[in-house]
C-alpha cells in the first residue's frame, strides 16, 4: 500500500511528532514537496505532504494561519511539516490551532531530520508500493493464465474476482450472461444487460464505468474483442476503484479473453465452412454424406426432427446469426447457420433455443429489414424440400409485411391472403375490366350478378334472391358475362378464375 502520514511517523530515522490532526494519519501521502511560498496552493495537485521553515509566514497571526491553513485544506494537502528550530523554536500556537481547526495535520520536524530525508522516505515507499503492485500484477497474470489453461473463462472470471476482491461477469455479442464468479453477483450481472448492449454498440476497444444509486459498488465494463464489432463483455464489479495490482489483473483478463474470443473466431470460420458442406449435401439429397462431414459438430442436430430458416436482410442479419448461436449456445444444442450474402441459411432443432429466439424477435416487432421464413419439421431425407418450404414461407413474409412466417401457418390458414399481391390485382382488374366498363353504363349489375351467382354455386334460385331479382333476369345477366367475356361459365376453370379475381378485388 502507498506511504502514509502515520508510517511516516513511525519511521524511525525522521523522529516526527504529531502537533494537530492526530485522527487523520491513514491518508496516502502521493508526494513530499518543499515550499516557502506564502500561497504555495497554484503549484500543489493534491495529496502532498508540504514541508515549510515559515521562512515567508507570519506564523504566528491566527488570521494569517487561518487563511493559509484552510487555503492548503482545500487544495487536497494532506499535510504539513513545520520544522522547528530554524526559524522559530517551536511551532506557532496560532498555526498549530489553525491546524485543529481545520483538522489537518501538523508534523513537527526536528532540526536534525533534513526535509530531503523525509522526501527520500516517501519516494522509497511509493517505489516499494509500485514494485509490489507490478509484481502483484504479474503474478495474477500468470494464475489468471493457468485457470484459463485448465478451466476456460470460467475459471479466468473465478480468479479474476478473487484478485480484485469482487466479482466478474462475462456476457456474449448478445449482451446475455454466460459466465459469472462468485455466484451470488449473478443479479448484479442481469442488471446490467442494457448498460453492455450499449457497450456493444461502440466501436471495440470500448469501457465504461457504471455506478450510482442503482448498483451497490462500481462496476467496470470492457469490450471483448478485436473486430469492428464486439465479440464479448467483461464486467468486474468492486466496492472502490481498482488499484494498481487489480488494474493489471483485468488487463490480464481482457488480453486473455480476447485471444480466447480470436481463438473461437478462428474456430467458428472453420466451423461454418463444415456447416456450409453439410447443408449443400442436405440440399442435394446425400444425407449420409451429410452425416459423414458433420460428424460430433452437427450429428446431433440431424439426428432429431430440425427446421430450415431462411433470412433475407442488409443490415440486420450480423445481429440475427448472433441472436441463434447465442440461444443455442445457451441451451447447449447445436445450430447450422450459413450465410449466403445478404441471406442467411439456418438448421435448428425443432421446438429448440434457437426457434424459439426467432419467434421472440417475431413478437418483440423490432424495427429493421430482416424477413424470415421457417419451415415444417423435417429429417435429413426431406432438407430439400424443408428448404423450399422456409423459402415459400420467406416470400409470403416479405409480400404481408411480416417479421417472420412459418409454413405451417401457410398450411393451416387461408388462401385467399395471398390474393393480397399488385400482380393478382392486376390479373383481377384486367379480367373483370369489360363487365365494370358495362356496369358503369347503367345498363345493368353484371359483376355483383356474378358475384352472387358464383358464391351460391350457380343456384338460379338462390342467387336470384340475394340479388332481388327474378331468376330470369338472373340468367339473361349471365348470359351477356360470357358473350362480354367470351368465356362459357359451364367451364370450371373460368369460373375458378372469375371467383378469384372478385375475392382480389373486394365489393365497390
Amino acid at each position: 500500500m502507498p506511504p502514509t502520514l502515520a508510517s511516516l511517523v513511525h519511521h524511525s530515522a525522521l523522529n516526527l511528532t504529531v502537533r494537530a490532526g492526530g485522527d487523520r494519519l491513514d491518508v496516502p501521502v502521493r508526494w513530499a514537496h518543499t515550499s516557502e511560498l506564502a500561497d504555495p496552493v497554484p503549484y500543489m495537485e493534491g495529496g502532498e505532504l508540504l514541508l515549510v521553515t515559515a521562512l515567508k509566514l507570519n506564523a504566528e497571526d491566527p488570521d494569517a494561519m487561518d487563511r493559509y491553513v484552510r487555503r492548503l485544506a482545500g487544495a487536497g494537502v494532506v499535510g504539513l511539516g513545520f520544522a522547528v528550530g530554524v526559524n522559530y523554536e517551536d511551532i506557532p500556537k496560532a498555526l498549530v490551532d489553525a491546524a485543529e481547526r481545520e483538522d489537518l495535520p501538523l508534523l513537527e520536524v526536528p532540526r536534525r531530520t533534513p526535509f530531503l530525508a523525509i522526501v527520500k522516505a516517501v519516494s522509497a515507499a511509493i517505489a516499494a508500493d509500485q514494485y509490489r503492485a507490478v509484481t502483484d500484477g504479474f503474478a495474477a497474470q500468470r494464475e489468471l493464465t493457468r485457470q484459463t489453461l485448465s478451466d476456460g473463462p470460467e475459471g479466468l472470471l473465478a480468479a479474476l474476482a478473487a484478485q480484485v476482491d469482487g466479482w466478474a461477469a462475462l456476457y456474449d455479442a448478445s449482451g446475455a450472461v454466460v459466465a459469472l464468479a462468485p455466484e451470488w453477483a449473478n443479479r448484479r450481472a442481469a442488471r446490467l444487460i442494457p448498460d453492455v448492449e450499449r457497450l456493444r454498440d461502440r466501436p471495440a476497444p470500448a469501457s465504461a464505468v457504471v455506478g450510482g444509486p442503482d448498483h451497490e459498488d462500481r462496476v467496470e465494463l470492457h469490450s471483448i474483442g478485436t473486430g469492428r464489432r464486439p465479440r464479448a463483455a467483461l464486467a468486474v464489479g468492486t466496492a472502490a476503484a481498482l488499484g494498481t495490482a487489480e488494474r493489471y489483473a483485468v488487463h490480464s483478463a481482457i488480453a486473455l479473453l480476447t485471444l480466447t474470443a480470436e481463438r473461437s473466431r478462428s474456430l467458428h470460420a472453420a466451423e461454418q465452412r463444415i456447416g456450409t458442406a453439410v447443408l449443400r449435401m442436405l440440399l442435394a439429397g446425400e444425407p449420409d454424406h451429410a452425416r459423414a462431414v458433420a460428424g460430433d459438430l452437427y450429428g446431433e442436430l440431424l439426428d432429431a426432427p430440425f427446421r430450415v430458416l431462411v433470412a433475407e436482410g442488409t443490415t440486420a442479419l450480423d445481429s440475427h446469426t448472433e441472436l441463434l448461436e447465442s440461444a443455442a449456445a445457451r441451451s447447449g444444442e447445436a445450430v447450422l447457420v450459413v450465410r449466403e450474402g445478404d441471406r442467411l441459411v439456418a438448421l435448428a432443432a425443432d421446438g429448440g433455443a434457437a426457434v424459439g429466439a426467432c419467434a421472440e424477435y417475431a413478437s418483440a416487432g423490432e424495427e429493421g429489414d430482416l424477413v424470415v421464413g421457417l419451415s415444417a419439421p423435417a429429417g435429413p431425407m426431406g432438407a430439400g424440400a424443408a428448404y423450399k418450404q422456409a423459402e415459400q414461407a420467406l416470400s409470403v413474409a416479405r409480400r404481408r409485411g411480416r417479421l417472420l412466417v412459418e409454413h405451417e401457418q401457410l398450411a393451416a390458414g387461408s388462401v385467399v391472403p395471398l390474393l393480397a399481391d399488385d400482380a393478382v390485382r392486376a390479373f383481377a382488374d384486367g379480367l373483370l375490366r369489360a363487365l365494370r366498363e358495362h356496369d358503369a353504363t347503367g345498363r345493368g349489375d353484371l359483376v355483383e350478378s356474378l358475384r352472387a351467382w358464383l358464391s351460391r354455386h350457380g343456384q338460379w334460385d338462390a342467387a336470384a334472391a340475394d340479388l332481388g331479382v327474378h331468376r330470369h333476369t338472373l340468367r339473361y345477366r349471365m348470359r351477356r358475362v360470357e358473350e362480354i367475356l367470351g368465356r362459357s361459365l359451364d367451364d370450371p376453370d373460368a369460373r375458378m378464375e372469375l371467383w378469384l379475381a372478385l375475392k382480389a378485388t373486394p365489393p365497390e
